[in-house]
């Protein structure tokens, strides 16, 4: 016997298989893992077939575990250990969606779908909301509507009273809105106004709290023109530095205004949202945030929504369900257009703000575009146009189109929801490009 043989009474220990760095997700189900760091020497399970068998100490209930979330990322196929009670339940869930039957993006035999109705999809949806958390059913019905081709589905009133609500299935239904049966627009708004609330109670009250602010600093900015403009207080607390001991007076050498009345418009914001199929997330957010904006008495906010053509939703901004109800998503884009209506709308340049929503594939007169925007900012407009406004990170869009814009001192860049009214506020104080890209963060400038 050899040093390097094991004891007469001993075994070797069982070869470790690799365990995901994460919890398993849906997403990548019947996927290939990662390819091994040259210095692994694991062995690395095959995508759709379980982890090879191997003994296992009655003790390991470690290796177990490792098991069985392997058997559930990949399936079974015929394979692997068994599973039973919730593990069953919650494999046949994912099967359904992820295997590789007819309609899958993997070639085999055909396996078990969600059927070809409403009460067998509503069923699913069911089981995958009572075995996962509410982020992974998210994902889930995103990828049944896109693997699965269920949009026409979503027309059934009693599918729509089971799916978890999220900015994408919104987006969905609101493409939907021209074909949605009377029988199912209840359910409909229902979706839409659960999401609406959710997205109001993370963003309306940091919105108007940030914008408001910056309208304050910008009205006590200005130098007041008349005595009774002058707020003595703050006028005297700003100056301090310059009281003459001697003479025992203070020489203000700025003077401090008022704070901003309430009945007094201070700016004009104008969104234009490009209601094009990919942006639809976006539309959903900018519908939300201008409703936030629109409830500042101080602030004049205009909502336009285009493709090929303009609609004006300004009057639906006390109601964002209804906003994103006027919106008609899918179509062509038409930015010119929408800049030439813009134009229209603005009778204070140097006061107004006006943020365009728009991957910039622009499919009307693009040269004519551009002399539109290098006009609205020479006149003093603060232009801004935001390729997205969502969580999903970079978008698609026209750099070409956007390096242009930006060479006239127009910034494009995306944006997630939640820095949004930091953007707006440092848009507000007439910051520079440069800023406003920043208070974007951690979003890139194109």
């Amino acid at each position: 016997m050899t040093p390097e043989d094991p004891a007469p009474d001993q075994t070797p220990p069982p070869q470790a298989h690799p365990t995901p760095d994460k919890e398993p997700t849906p997403s990548n189900r019947h996927t290939s893992p990662p390819e091994p760091s040259p210095h692994d020497d694991r062995p690395v399970p095959l995508a759709g077939a379980a982890p090879a068998a191997r003994s296992v100490s009655p003790t390991g209930t470690e290796d177990d575990e490792r098991l069985r979330r392997w058997r559930l990322v990949l399936g079974g196929n015929g394979s692997g250990p068994a599973l039973s009670g919730d593990d069953a339940r919650m494999d046949a869930a994912l099967e359904k969606l992820y295997g590789t039957g007819e309609g899958r993006s993997r070639p085999g035999p055909r396996s078990a779908g969600l059927g070809d109705s409403a009460p067998s999809v509503a069923r699913w949806l069911g089981d995958i909301r009572a075995y996962f958390p509410s982020s992974v059913v998210q994902v889930m019905q995103k990828d049944a509507l896109e693997r699965l081709n269920l949009t026409r589905l979503l027309l059934e009133p009693e599918l729509l009273d089971a799916v978890e609500p999220d900015v994408h299935l919104v987006g969905t239904l609101l493409s939907l809105t021209r074909v949605l049966p009377d029988r199912a627009r209840e359910s409909a708004r229902a979706v839409v106004r659960k999401v609406v609330a959710d997205l109001e109670e993370r963003l309306a009250r940091r919105t108007r709290s940030a914008v408001g602010g910056a309208l304050d600093r910008a009205a006590r900015g200005r130098r007041p023109r008349r005595p009774s403009e002058v707020d003595w207080d703050r006028t005297i607390r700003a100056n301090l530095h310059h009281y003459l001991p001697d003479h025992r007076t203070l020489v203000p050498e700025r003077l401090v205004g008022h704070a901003r009345r309430r009945d007094t418009i201070e700016r004009e914001v104008i969104l234009a949202l490009d209601q094009s199929g990919s942006m639809a997330a976006s539309v959903v957010h900018a519908g939300v945030l201008g409703a936030a904006l629109a409830a500042l008495p101080s602030l004049r906010t205009r909502l336009v929504a285009f493709d090929t053509a303009v609609t004006d939703l300004t009057e639906h901004l006390h109601d964002p369900v209804e906003l994103l109800f006027g919106t008609q998503l899918g179509g062509g884009t038409d930015v010119n257009r929408a800049l030439a209506y813009c134009q229209g709308l603005v009778t204070r340049p140097a006061d107004t703000v006006l943020v365009l929503v728009s991957d910039l594939f622009e499919g009307g007169r693009r040269d004519e575009m551009l002399q539109r925007a290098a006009a609205l900012t020479a006149a003093g407009v603060r232009m801004v146009v935001l390729l997205a406004l969502s969580d999903e990170g970079a978008p698609a869009h026209d750099h070409e189109t956007a390096a242009a814009l930006a060479a006239l001192g127009v910034p494009a860049f995306a944006c997630t929801p939640d820095a949004f009214p930091d953007l707006m506020a440092a848009a507000i104080e007439g910051r520079t490009p440069t800023d406003l890209a920043e208070a974007a963060e951690p979003t890139r400038q194109a």
